[in-house]
């Protein structure tokens, strides 16, 4: 019989694709100090595909511990510019920065999902994306973040794909649900492989 399926993430689009697939899963924010988490896996150069797979396997653990019973998926997204690590803009005056500084550059969306069983990963995969930014002027950055700062403000890179962000974009290499946050292809295929969803 599949097991109960808990999201260790307070992400809404997570739990909407994992529901628009036929889903039924419980949502269970898990509390981390992502902030430290980060500046001390950058302290020992860690890649930032291993930052987003330890942090979405943090998240995964704490939830697991609380649901023994479950199946938890514990995700975590990075932004890898150049070599470097953005977070979500603190500000609209970092958002307008970040995106000056990505104009007409590429960079890269890592999405890590880690699943938890009996208390222990059981399965983990790390999704990548590479985004080309078309050449932005001063001006429509500006208005952009100005447009849509409550929305682009819990984003990684100050951008929604599934908004006016797809108007930033010249090519997209990868996988749509990767940029929202969740390697869902990859997932759903362990699912039915370990008999979790019908198919």
């Amino acid at each position: 019989m599949p097991k109960p399926l808990v999201l260790a993430s307070g992400s809404e689009i997570r739990a909407e694709m994992l529901r628009r697939a036929g889903l039924s899963v419980a949502v269970m924010p898990a509390r981390l100090d992502e902030d430290s988490v980060k500046q001390g896996m950058l302290a020992e150069d860690a890649a930032p595909r291993d930052i987003a797979d330890l942090l979405a396997e943090m998240k995964a653990a704490k939830v697991a511990g609380k649901r023994p019973d479950a199946l938890v998926l514990g995700c975590d997204q990075v932004l890898d510019f150049e070599g470097a690590l953005l977070s979500k803009p603190e500000s609209p005056e970092a958002a307008v920065a970040q995106l000056s500084e990505m104009s007409g550059k590429r960079h890269k969306l890592l999405s890590a999902c880690v699943a938890f069983d009996d208390g222990k990963p059981v399965w983990r995969h790390v999704g990548v994306v590479t985004l080309s930014m078309r050449v932005l002027s001063p001006d429509y950055i500006e208005d952009y973040v100005a447009r849509n700062w409550p929305s682009i403000r819990h984003s990684v890179g100050a951008y929604k794909l599934e908004q006016e962000g797809s108007r930033l974009f010249t090519t997209i290499s990868g996988d749509y649900f990767t940029v929202l946050g969740l390697p869902l292809l990859p997932l759903l295929n362990w699912l039915a492989i370990r008999g979790e969803i019908a198919t």
